[in-house]
């Protein structure tokens, strides 16, 4: 049993010698030749790669060889190819991320995880929340503002107290950073379809940053986030060790 494999790894000393062993063990080849790309590292280097090789069609299968591994499989050198023709696959669609800075300018990106708005100065961001082109909230006073896919439900999102969500369960958790008015607004469940506007009150006095996972826009005055429907992405997980799984142990420390 044997698959054409793509090892990718994080700069670290433990991950790049791991790369070696593999790749003297099950050979290499490049991304667009590969069956499986195989993510050595921590949730950082499977982002990225997920970023960067996404498009591909690829499925990923990640080891852990970094601080944090939600989105990766523990890692072993023996038994690759059985683990990984016995893995569960997982879909991720991913959010589109559409800002629009004070220039004028417009970035687009995607975020596995979560796309985040955030203050840039010592004074509290004041925003107006549509969803599905109906306002929501006239006036959000806060830190910041996030939009966090299933996957991702149990990073950011999970620190700022929002809903950890089933991988499948098609739906986005909305969930405020530090919110001062509303007073008693705590978030809330959308669907997976909802389309998300958020405008920025006062960009001038009260500047806001967005990140769509890494990627940041400063300055921004409207953000548009929506799941998309072009582009997805497989990860695969041991039997023993799934996604879902995790996300459920997650709702029980």
């Amino acid at each position: 049993m044997s698959h054409r494999l793509a090892f990718i790894a994080a700069r670290t000393e433990a991950a790049t010698a791991a790369k070696a062993v593999l790749q003297a063990r099950y050979g290499q080849v490049p991304v667009e030749e590969a069956e499986v790309i195989v993510a050595l590292g921590g949730d950082g280097l499977m982002l990225q790669t997920l970023h960067r090789h996404g498009g591909a069609g690829r499925p990923v299968y990640g080891m852990k060889l970094g601080t944090v591994g939600f989105l990766l499989n523990q890692y072993e050198v023996e038994g690759l190819p059985e683990r990984i023709a016995a893995a569960n696959p997982t879909q991720l669609a991913p959010l589109v991320m559409q800002a629009v800075s004070e220039s004028g300018a417009t970035a687009t990106a995607l975020a596995f995880n979560e796309v985040s708005l955030l203050r840039q100065t010592r004074q509290t961001a004041h925003l107006r929340v549509h969803v599905n082109d109906r306002v929501r909230l006239d006036e959000l006073v806060c830190d910041g503002l996030l939009v966090a896919t299933p996957a991702g439900s149990t990073a950011y999102n999970l620190s700022a107290h929002g809903p950890i969500l089933p991988m499948d369960s098609q739906v986005l958790a909305l969930t405020p950073l530090a919110p001062f008015r509303p007073r008693r607004w705590r978030g809330a469940i959308l669907r997976s379809d909802a389309r998300i506007d958020i405008g920025i009150l006062d960009p001038d006095k009260r500047p806001v940053s967005v990140t769509a996972d890494a990627y940041e826009v400063r300055d921004v005055v409207e953000v548009k986030v929506n799941q998309s429907k072009e582009h997805s992405v497989t990860l695969l997980f041991d039997p023993d060790h799934n996604l879902e799984e995790r996300i459920l142990n997650e709702q029980f420390a």
